[in-house]
């Protein structure tokens, strides 16, 4: 699985929002002068984080967007699921219907369990610890 740009720039787009949350309403342009983005490319990826209740926004001159809750409470997943579609690694894996070789195949436990750690460590970091450029713990091999 390759991390598209589309939550690449989204979880930007999050990052200057947390780094402003609490000030008010951040205009789009702003967003893509300080992160150097297409406003009109993050104006596309704004639409699916609001969409979620991540993002509010206020219209008119003085429109813009806001985190919806505190960088505390958004997960990293909470951001990627969306832009991506979903963190399906294979369809066969949450649905054996799929495949017909799906109840004898030996990889299939696999791809469940790299899609589950995948899963689980976007749900541990929450936008405010890449705030802070806390590094993740790399896992024992």
């Amino acid at each position: 699985m390759k991390i598209s740009t589309r939550s690449r720039y989204g979880l930007r787009i999050m990052l200057v929002l947390a780094r402003h949350y609490g000030q008010g309403l951040v205009h789009l342009r702003q967003i893509a002068a300080e992160e150097k983005l297409s406003e009109k490319y993050l104006s596309q990826l704004i639409l699916p984080l609001k969409g979620m209740g991540l993002v509010c926004s206020g219209q008119g001159v003085d429109g813009g967007y806001r985190l919806a809750r505190p960088p505390a409470q958004i997960t990293i997943r909470e951001i990627v699921e969306p832009l991506e579609g979903g963190l399906r690694l294979l369809d066969c894996v949450r649905d054996a219907s799929f495949c017909d070789k799906a109840d004898a195949c030996c990889a299939r436990g696999v791809w469940s369990a790299l899609e589950n750690r995948l899963i689980d460590t976007l749900d541990q970091v929450k936008l405010s610890s890449l705030m802070k450029g806390k590094p993740m713990r790399r896992h024992p091999k």
